[in-house]
């Protein structure tokens, strides 16, 4: 007798049955399948304090988990812990503080046997804010679009002592255009062009948005683009901050 096309083995069939008896998938609403790193508050902490969120406010860790239906679990019972230098994580709160610098720390988090990692830098306290490309221009153009975004403004944050300057890295600014108001007409953007008031510097301390201009709507005449950069620590600005950053804008 010829087997029908499409069957399956009756060998296949057995050793998936084995497998299904020897992996128990949890299948309860409050059953964990899957965790995940919640978004970090910040990409770094200070050397000496305790990781704060763009406010200025302490913020534990957390993370989210789901079961077999890819609900939310309440109230996990997660665990946080570290391997390396430079930060301690307290296990139960995921409060974590910076003892030394470290371009990249990992910190896990344990519930019912599984482990998601998160990395987080370690960087001096930030005390100067200077200029970083403050001073710009964009000659527009109504047929060819793509020209109308600009080079990076930006800013570079220090860390400053009687004897040395250090970048720091790894910090988030925030961007702002004050004029024009329309803000459709001008928005700030990241190197992919995609809108974003956000940037973490990078390794010599710098951060940067990009502008980019919707001709269409340039009704009233425009001569350029104010934004200031905020850089903050605490909560409060960092001397130089908020910095001003100016796109002067004419046709091409």
């Amino acid at each position: 007798m010829s087997r029908r096309a499409g069957a399956i083995p009756l060998t296949v069939l057995s050793a998936a049955v084995f497998i299904a008896a020897c992996v128990e998938v949890p299948t309860g609403a409050n059953d964990v399948l899957s965790i995940q790193f919640d978004p970090l508050p910040s990409p770094s902490v200070v050397v000496g304090d305790s990781l704060r969120d763009t406010l200025g406010v302490v913020r534990g860790l957390t993370i989210t988990a789901f079961n077999y239906s890819g609900t939310e679990v309440e109230n996990p019972q997660v665990r946080f812990s570290t391997v390396d230098r430079g930060i301690k994580v307290d296990s139960l709160t995921g409060i974590v503080t910076g003892d030394s610098v470290r371009s990249g720390a990992r910190i896990f988090a344990t519930l019912r046997g599984l482990t998601v990692t998160a990395p987080l830098a370690v960087v001096l306290r930030p005390d100067t804010v200077i200029e970083s490309n403050a001073r710009d221009s964009l000659s527009y153009s109504v047929l060819d679009t793509t020209a109308n975004v600009s080079a990076p403004l930006g800013v570079k944050v220090l860390h400053r002592t009687a004897t040395d300057t250090s970048a720091v890295a790894s910090y988030l600014v925030s961007f702002q255009i004050v004029s024009p108001s329309d803000t459709a007409l001008a928005r700030l953007v990241a190197d992919n062009r995609a809108r974003s008031s956000l940037d973490t510097t990078d390794a010599s301390g710098v951060a940067g948005r990009r502008v980019k201009l919707d001709v269409t709507r340039l009704t009233t005449l425009v001569d350029s683009v104010i934004v200031n950069a905020f850089v903050r620590y605490r909560g409060a600005n960092v001397p130089g901050s908020p910095m001003r950053l100016v796109l002067k804008v004419k046709p091409q």
